[in-house]
């Protein structure tokens, strides 16, 4: 029984990068032998157990065959006569398919460490694919390591390509791109994660509404200029479909099958920048103003509208930004009407709401009116 170090554990020591996670291999074992040792078997479709003490994932070194389409087309082999050459071989990049030794020792069969030197992501073979996943993993690891000046080699760049004309990408479960997508929004460079589905041809297949050249270009720029500010994962997916029509934005977010609080913040993202753009020609009207503010129920979530107005900040050109400042300043100056002064006033029921809504309209029509009156000598 044998024990290795695998994977980004490996690769990022070579990196000079924090090491998070550690992963290993055992080769020469049953599930059995681990089970003696102490270990928990967790995996359910091959055998993957966690350490007793240090709670590290150990696999079993395991083989894999493709059998249909997709994802799931696989079948798993794992038994004590797989060598850790073999386990190395199933993996998508070079760089991801280094092992370390328990002494130390390097053992880098498909030339990980020379790639790591020329910055280059490469597939370790044409089992690549067989996983259309990995043209996601891929892009997200060119988004990552951008700083870093990697890039994808041409040669699996051209086999990302044949991949998505042969329709692997089709078969792609909506719970997986997202998963795949949202790690990708958190990265250094997500906006090389979108670049690189583009350059293959999987942006087409997968968010066709941001394919075309107008909206790819405005969402690369959104997103750029929110990751400026480090914008949360919310804000990131809003800024990219801020280009988008708030039905269409709705569309992609659910096909996506993206989280709750990404789509709602995505929806009013929409929602708020083309009402915004639309009134641009105009002195907006206090319901207007009060209207938006509702809508992004600043009231209750006031968290969520400031991290709503810096997605507009981020999204609406420079000669509307101040239509984004007048929001913000309406909902500061709504804020401080105080119900309790007006019960004291004997206001009460639905009298008390309606009263609430038309304090809060007198003190947006003053802000609308600020400029004009400074000007005055």
């Amino acid at each position: 029984m044998e024990f290795y170090l695998v994977g980004g554990a490996v690769r990022d020591q070579l990196l000079g990068l924090p090491v998070k996670d550690r992963d290993w291999v055992v080769v020469g074992a049953t599930p059995e032998q681990l089970l003696d040792r102490g270990f928990r078997q967790v995996g359910a479709d091959f055998p993957v157990f966690l350490h007793p003490e240090t709670g590290e994932e150990y696999a079993l070194a395991r083989t894999e065959r493709k059998q249909g389409q997709g994802y799931h087309g696989f079948s798993v082999y794992s038994a004590p006569d797989v060598t850790l050459e073999q386990d190395l071989l199933r993996r998508d990049l070079t760089i991801n398919a280094m092992a370390e030794d328990e002494s130390g020792a390097l053992i880098d069969p498909f030339d990980g460490a020379k790639d790591i030197r020329e910055r280059l992501l490469r597939h370790v073979s044409d089992a690549f694919a067989e996983d259309p996943l990995r043209i996601l993993r891929t892009a997200r690891f060119a988004a990552r390591f951008q700083p870093l000046g990697f890039r994808v080699c041409p040669e699996t760049m051209a086999l990302m390509k044949s991949m998505v004309a042969e329709g692997e990408v089709d078969h792609l479960v909506p719970e997986r791109v997202w998963q795949e997508l949202r790690r990708a929004l958190q990265e250094h460079s997500p906006t090389t994660f979108f670049r690189t589905l583009r350059q293959c041809g999987a942006l087409k297949v997968l968010i066709p509404e941001l394919d075309q050249a107008p909206q790819y270009e405005a969402a690369m720029g959104f997103l750029d200029g929110i990751r400026a500010h480090s914008g949360t994962l919310e804000q990131r997916f809003a800024a990219l479909l801020s280009p988008l029509g708030p039905d269409t934005a709705r569309t992609v977010a659910d096909r996506l099958k993206a989280g709750n609080d990404c789509k709602s913040l995505a929806r009013l993202a929409c929602k708020l920048r083309a009402t915004l753009v639309e009134i641009a020609a105009t002195n907006p009207e206090p319901a207007t103003i009060l209207e938006l503010l509702n809508t992004a129920d600043c009231w209750r979530r006031p968290e969520r509208f400031a991290q709503l107005c810096e997605v507009l900040a981020c999204t609406l050109p420079e000669p509307l930004q101040p239509q984004a400042d007048l929001l913000q300043r309406a909902a500061r100056a709504c804020d401080a009407v105080n119900p309790r002064e007006l019960m004291d006033q004997g206001i009460k029921g639905r009298a008390l709401g309606q009263a609430i809504q038309q304090e809060r309209l007198q003190r947006i029509a003053r802000l609308i009116n600020e400029p004009t009156t400074k000007e005055q000598p």
